[in-house]
């Protein structure tokens, strides 16, 4: 999961053009927490996981790299 997680939330994230900062205020975690994703150092909850997939609208599937769509 680490490797294209990291990578996909980072891409979705860019495309939205919001920052990590921004997007931790939104989901009311940690700036740290959002960085550590996308440096593959650490993994969401998944509480984290599904508020990522709301926000973004895509499933979780995407997120992780299970599905292309």
């Amino acid at each position: 999961m680490e490797d294209k997680f990291k990578d996909r939330l980072k891409e979705l994230r860019q495309d939205k053009h919001i920052g990590q900062k921004a997007l931790a205020k939104i989901l009311n975690i940690s700036h740290g927490a959002i960085s550590f994703w996308e440096n593959g150092q650490r993994e969401p909850t998944m509480s984290s996981l599904i508020a990522l997939a709301d926000y973004f609208d895509v499933s979780i599937d995407y997120l992780v790299g299970r599905k292309n769509d």
